[in-house]
């Protein structure tokens, strides 16, 4: 890194602890010796530095390996402590809640769910992720304490302080002050996002897109979201409802989703995905009115994908959602892309599959915590606020 000169003391021995912390979680148990080269710091500056992070408790000295034979006294190992604090990753959807816990390292310690009706009301769905949040401490033996962070994927258009400004997936859901409601449960920072532009970093970051740097990730379904990500960083827009695709019908009055995937004239409803999933199986079994339902409904997310294409030039389109397991959907988009878009982008499921949503919000709580320990830097998800 450069030199400084001058300045803040007290900002560059932030910049120390930010560069040698972050060489520290990268290695295996460094040395000393190895830090001073990782970091381009002198070895009396990483010494201090290192001493400094063992008494917050982000460091430790690791111990000796087992076995070694060396003359003279060992040197000093040290290892980050993942342990030395907790995140939560949490997806609430209109069936479930999902919940993932991981150390300070994002990796993953504990899962679980819980089940919720679709009419359930704000108050009783933020009381299941309550419910889902404590019975996973309770299994994993972590106190509520550790939390360092907790990240949050919800439908909706969600603003930068977590309210959602558009819900219509779930009862009661509008105008939630869905991130003031759950602070009020957990004594540490928690960031509120869609669940589409949660998905599109989980599968930056573990997925089918950790290659891509320029993706959208689809949310397939009877009201279909995207994600996506210009440069590695999460596109929101100006007010947060980048992506919205499932609103382009309304451009020219067509036929909602929910129609042309019936196959009765009744339109089906936006989160009967049993429903959904029958249409497909019929169509398999070649049904005439579900194969044209099929067929309809895939040319319509077609068109949608290729509308949000067509103004973003991604490397790589993710499907994921629902409908990214069903036959008949990758194959087609792949076809039409090549139709109507200039540069057709490559287009792949989703690795994550039903934990995308949660891994994603993992990730939210994991960029938390990073800005906090490597203050100097901005994270990916770094939002603007207003």
């Amino acid at each position: 890194m450069g030199q400084l000169t001058g300045g803040d003391p007290s900002l560059l021995r932030r910049i120390n602890s930010a560069v040698v912390l972050r060489a520290l979680r990268a290695a295996q148990s460094p040395t000393l010796t190895d830090l001073t080269r990782a970091t381009g710091l002198s070895r009396p500056t990483v010494e201090g530095v290192v001493e400094g992070l063992i008494g917050t408790g982000l460091v430790v000295e690791a111990d000796a390996a087992e076995g070694a034979r060396r003359q003279g006294r060992p040197a000093r190992r040290f290892r980050f402590r993942a342990e030395a604090g907790h995140l939560l990753g949490i997806e609430i959807g209109s069936h479930r809640i999902a919940v993932l816990l991981s150390g300070l390292d994002g990796r993953v310690i504990g899962a679980g769910t819980k089940d919720v009706a679709e009419t359930a009301t704000a108050d009783e769905r933020l009381e299941r992720v309550r419910a889902a949040v404590a019975d996973l401490l309770r299994r994993a033996g972590v106190p509520r304490d550790s939390l360092r962070a907790v990240g949050v994927g919800s439908p909706g258009i969600v603003e930068a302080d977590g309210t959602v400004r558009l819900g219509t997936a779930l009862p009661g859901w509008t105008g939630l002050p869905l991130g003031d409601r759950l602070r009020r449960s957990f004594r540490c920072p928690v960031q509120v996002e869609n669940d589409a532009n949660a998905a599109a970093l989980a599968e930056h970051w573990k997925g089918a897109a950790q290659d891509a740097d320029d993706m959208v990730f689809v949310m397939a379904g009877l009201s279909p979201g995207a994600g996506s990500l210009i440069g590695g960083r999460l596109h929101r827009g100006f007010g947060g409802a980048a992506g919205e695709i499932g609103a382009l019908h309304l451009l020219g009055r067509e036929a909602t989703p929910e129609r042309l995937l019936s196959t009765t004239g009744e339109p089906l409803h936006p989160l009967d995905e049993q429903a959904v999933a029958d249409v497909f199986a019929m169509a398999e079994r070649g049904d005439e009115r579900a194969v044209a339902a099929v067929q309809r409904f895939i040319q319509r997310l077609v068109h949608d994908v290729a509308a949000l294409v067509l103004a973003m030039d991604p490397e790589l389109v993710v499907v994921g959602g629902w409908a990214a397991g069903l036959d008949g959907v990758l194959d087609p988009l792949r076809r039409e892309l090549e139709r109507y878009c200039l540069r057709p982008p490559r287009v792949a499921q989703s690795l994550l599959g039903e934990a995308a949503v949660a891994t994603g919000a993992l990730r939210l709580a994991l960029d938390q915590v990073e800005e906090e320990l490597f203050a100097v830097e901005k994270t990916v998800t770094s939002r603007r606020r207003r």
